[in-house]
C-alpha cells in the first residue's frame, strides 16, 4: 500500500490515480467556498478533481474562486492525512463518495447545498435505495417509543429502508425497529464516523454499520459540536422520499428536518398525539401547516406510492401499527382492568387516578408498579404513566 501524505505547500500527484483523486477530492471537500456545485464546475473544466487541483490558484481565480488549497496547505494536509488514514483502516466497510462516484445518491444530487463528499462506514449502495425517514424527540413517552419501533418494522419489511439521526428516543427507536426486520437502516451522523454519538449508541451504531450504513459528510476527527447537527438533518431528509415526525416538541431539532424536507420537495407526515402531551405539538403544529396525517403504515405507503411503483412490496407480513380500540383482557382482575381504562390514552399522574378511581394513592402506585412489571402501563417523565404493549 502507498503511504499517502499531503506535503504542507504543494499537492503531491501520485502514481496510483485512484489514490490521487481520493487525494484531491478531500482537499477540494475541505477547501473554503468550495461546495458540491463548485467541485463539479473544477471537475468539467480540468477533467479530474486532481488536475483541478494543479491547475494552480491563478487559473481559480478566473473561475472567481479566491481559496485554493495552497493558501492552507499545512491544515489541509493535516485533515486529510486523518481522513485517509480512516479509509485504510477497513477497506471493505470505509468508503468514500463524491459527485463522480456512479453510487453518489441521486436524491443528494439535485440539492442546492449537496455534500461534496459522504464518508459511508458499511454499504454505500443503500444510500440510493428508497427511503423513508423517521425522526422526533429525544425524551419521548413510552407510546412514542412504540410508534417509532413499530411504524420502522412495518415499513422496512415493506421495502423501505429507515434513515434516522442516531440520537435517543425516537431515532434510536426507528433504526431498532428496522434491525428488528433484519432490515438494513441508515443513520446519518453530526461527527465524522471515527466517533460516536451518543456514547449509548455505540453497539448500536456498529449494528448499522454491519447491516446498513453509518453516513456523514464529516471528515474523522470531528467531535459532536452544535452546529454540525442542523446540517446533518438536511441530508436525513434529502436522502428520503419523506420524513415522518413521531413526536416532537415545538422545540424539536425534528422540526427542522421537517421543514428542510418541505423545502426539498419531500413528503413530510406527522402522528397526532393528546393535546395534553407537549411531545406531540410539534407534530401539530407540522400538521397545521400542512403535513400529512398519519394514523397507520398504511397511509404513509398511500402517499408515497405514486414515488415508489414497483420498488416496495404489499405489506402482507405482520399487522399495520395503527390506532385500535382498546379490548379487554380477561386474565385482569376487574380493578386492574379498571384502573387501566382510567388511564385513557395520554400520560397521567398517580394523583389523577386516585381522583378518577377513588382509590387512594398508596392503592394506585402498588397497582400500577404490578401492572408496569406485567407489561401493561409505562412510567414517563414527571411521574406519569401511559399505556403501553399488552391490550386490555
Amino acid at each position: 500500500m502507498h503511504k499517502r501524505r499531503l506535503n504542507a505547500g504543494v499537492f503531491a500527484l501520485r502514481s496510483d490515480k485512484t489514490m490521487t483523486e481520493t487525494q484531491a477530492w478531500l482537499t477540494l471537500a475541505c477547501t473554503p467556498g468550495i461546495g458540491a456545485a463548485k467541485a463539479e464546475s473544477l471537475l468539467l473544466q480540468f477533467g479530474s478533481a486532481a488536475q483541478a487541483i494543479a491547475a494552480g490558484p491563478g487559473k481559480w481565480r478566473k473561475l472567481g474562486l479566491e481559496h485554493h488549497p495552497d493558501s492552507a496547505a499545512r491544515e489541509l494536509a493535516e485533515q486529510v492525512d486523518l481522513a485517509l488514514k480512516w479509509l485504510d483502516q477497513d477497506t471493505d466497510r470505509h468508503h468514500l463518495l463524491t459527485p463522480a462516484s456512479a453510487n453518489y445518491p441521486g436524491l443528494l444530487r439535485g440539492l442546492s447545498d449537496a455534500p461534496v463528499l459522504l464518508f459511508v462506514k458499511g454499504d454505500p449502495n443503500l444510500l440510493g435505495e428508497p427511503q423513508l425517514a423517521i425522526v422526533g424527540s429525544r425524551n419521548p413517552s413510552p407510546g412514542g417509543r412504540e410508534n417509532a419501533l413499530n411504524f420502522a418494522a412495518f415499513l422496512s419489511r415493506c421495502g423501505l429502508l429507515i434513515t434516522s439521526g442516531l440520537a435517543l428516543g425516537i431515532d434510536g427507536q426507528a433504526h431498532r425497529g428496522a434491525l428488528q426486520q433484519d432490515s438494513p437502516t441508515i443513520a446519518v451522523c453530526g461527527t465524522g464516523l471515527d466517533t460516536v454519538y451518543p456514547a449509548a449508541h455505540v453497539e448500536l451504531a456498529e449494528d448499522i454499520a454491519r447491516r446498513g450504513a453509518l453516513v456523514s459528510e464529516f471528515f474523522p476527527g470531528t467531535p459532536p459540536r452544535r452546529a454540525n447537527f442542523p446540517r446533518r438533518n438536511r441530508l436525513i431528509s434529502g436522502l428520503a422520499l419523506g420524513v415522518l415526525v413521531v413526536e416532537a416538541t415545538l422545540r424539536s431539532g425534528s422540526l427542522i428536518t421537517a421543514r428542510l424536507a418541505a423545502e426539498q420537495g419531500r413528503e413530510v407526515f406527522a402522528i397526532p398525539g393528546s393535546i395534553h402531551n407537549p411531545m406531540a405539538r410539534g407534530c401539530h403544529r407540522l400538521l397545521r401547516d400542512g403535513a400529512k396525517l398519519v394514523e397507520s403504515g398504511e397511509d404513509v405507503l398511500t402517499e408515497l406510492g405514486p414515488l415508489l411503483s414497483s420498488q416496495i412490496d404489499p405489506p402482507t407480513v405482520g399487522p399495520d401499527p395503527e390506532v385500535s380500540p382498546a379490548l379487554p383482557d380477561t386474565t385482569l382482575a376487574k380493578e386492574y382492568s379498571d384502573l387501566l381504562r382510567a388511564c385513557g390514552s395520554d400520560p397521567v399522574s398517580v394523583d389523577q387516578l386516585a381522583e378518577r378511581t377513588k382509590l387512594t394513592t398508596a392503592e394506585v402506585s402498588s397497582m400500577l408498579l404490578i401492572l408496569e412489571l406485567q407489561g401493561y402501563v409505562a412510567s414517563g417523565a414527571g411521574g406519569r404513566y401511559t399505556r403501553v404493549g399488552k391490550r386490555f
